[in-house]
């Protein structure tokens, strides 16, 4: 066993398990307040869900011996026949164990990634059945496709280091799938649905990028240069990104947003996720710049196409997953780019984007129909956090007294008269509200 490369590995996992509670804050802030818990729990369940799947059978289906180029046996259900001694890499190398838990965290976060798009409208128990479906028949066989010996994608040499299209274009055009069978929010593209916190957004997207060292490099499975190559790029090309997406904002809009710099940094994190490994320092900086530009253009697609992908996931997760997937074939400095691996790269993008939509769409389907997808409309209305967690995420009882004390100055009037005047009253209505 290699030690080094033991704790390495182990630190990144822990790297990246960080980054599915970073994604929840992250979403969390974006959403409206009435519905802030939902979309953490959103996010959070998939830590419960997930981790649970992989060990009864989801390592086995995505790593296990390969079966048709399609997906791997049963032989290590409840991971049966993996000893603690188990090495990967033959006579030296890792254990198993590590690289099981290393990748589990990867299983977790990407149907966590679909949950933005779905914010404020859809069961949570539908959400949780949802997911442990599209985990089992999507996330698991392509993760098999694009990383195990024999699965297809790998077998044709698609370069995809640590997720562009496992990840972040399967999450990203499973949502968009489910998207459409849910429908839009109520209210869409007639009323305000700004961010209730960006302080959280701007906390969430910095611990994505923190636990995305661990995404990223940690999947060189050791401690060496090809680990260093991508967290340097890693850094430069969500630092560009960042540039580029304000860059269109203020052309555009007129202002330099903060979420649009929260924004910028995950869309450079997705498209250096699949290249970073292949290309140098100058060639990461132009992914983020490209990504940067282009996601900020494609999240402003839902209105003109009519799709109510609440928080941008298509735009960012499949449009950056894109990019990175293919810049990898144009920009390549190891000797493995040209119109070939261009080619592969889009045989591998746009297979995995067929697979997840078809089967995506069906199994929201399924689900609308068996147990119902949508929230009843007044649930949604009100906020789903009462509905379902029958809790809110901030308690402003305090805040000038309770409401029964607040209604009873207000009923008495402060100068003891009988009506309380009209900026009181509209003072309660605003804390109430």
């Amino acid at each position: 066993m290699n030690g080094a490369d033991t704790a390495f590995v182990l630190i990144s996992a822990a790297l990246v398990m960080l980054m599915t509670p970073g994604l929840a804050l992250f979403y969390g802030g974006m959403v409206r307040v009435k519905s802030a818990l939902n979309m953490l729990m959103m996010s959070f369940i998939s830590l419960g869900i997930v981790s649970v799947l992989w060990v009864l059978y989801g390592y086995s289906l995505a790593f296990g011996t390969d079966t048709g180029g399609l997906i791997g046996s049963l032989e290590h259900i409840g991971l049966s026949g993996i000893g603690v001694e188990a090495l990967t890499g033959g006579d030296e190398g890792i254990p198993v164990l590590a690289f099981v838990l290393f990748q589990l965290m990867f299983a977790v976060l990407t149907p966590a990634l679909m949950s933005g798009a779905l914010a404020d409208r859809v069961k949570f128990s539908a959400w949780a059945l949802f997911i442990t479906l599209w985990a089992t028949v999507v996330y698991f066989p392509v993760a098999h496709w694009v990383w195990a010996e024999g699965g297809w994608l790998f077998e044709l040499e698609v370069i995809d280091f640590a997720g562009g299209t496992a990840v972040h274009i399967n999450a990203g055009v499973g949502a968009l799938a489910a998207v459409l069978v849910v429908g839009k929010r109520i209210g869409f593209k007639r009323e305000p649905m700004r961010p209730h916190s960006l302080p959280l957004v701007v906390l969430g997207a910095a611990l994505l990028w923190f636990g995305w060292f661990g995404f990223n490099a940690g999947s060189a499975l050791g401690a060496n240069g090809t680990a260093a190559t991508m967290a340097l790029n890693t850094q430069v090309a969500t630092a560009a990104a960042i540039l580029g997406w304000l860059l269109y904002e203020r052309i555009r809009h007129g202002a330099f947003t903060t979420l649009g710099a929260a924004s910028g940094a995950v869309a450079g994190l997705v498209a250096i996720t699949p290249a970073g490994a292949h290309v140098n320092a100058v060639g990461a900086i132009v992914i983020g710049l490209v990504a940067g530009l282009v996601c900020s253009w494609a999240v402003s697609l839902k209105y003109r196409l009519g799709y109510d992908d609440s928080l941008d996931v298509v735009g960012v997760h499949l449009v950056g997953g894109v990019i990175g997937t293919l810049l990898v074939g144009v920009l390549a400095t190891d000797g493995v780019g040209g119109l070939t691996q261009l080619g592969k790269q889009a045989v591998g993008a746009f297979s995995v984007m067929a697979f997840s939509f078809a089967v995506s769409w069906i199994l929201a389907k399924l689900v609308d129909v068996v147990v119902g997808f949508r929230a009843d409309e007044d649930d949604e209305t009100a906020g789903l956090d009462q509905a379902y967690h029958a809790e809110t995420a901030y308690d402003f009882s305090s805040v000038g007294g309770s409401p029964a004390s607040r209604n009873a100055a207000g009923a008495a009037g402060h100068d003891g008269s009988a009506t309380a005047s009209p900026s009181a009253k509209e003072n309660d209505k605003k804390v109430d509200a």
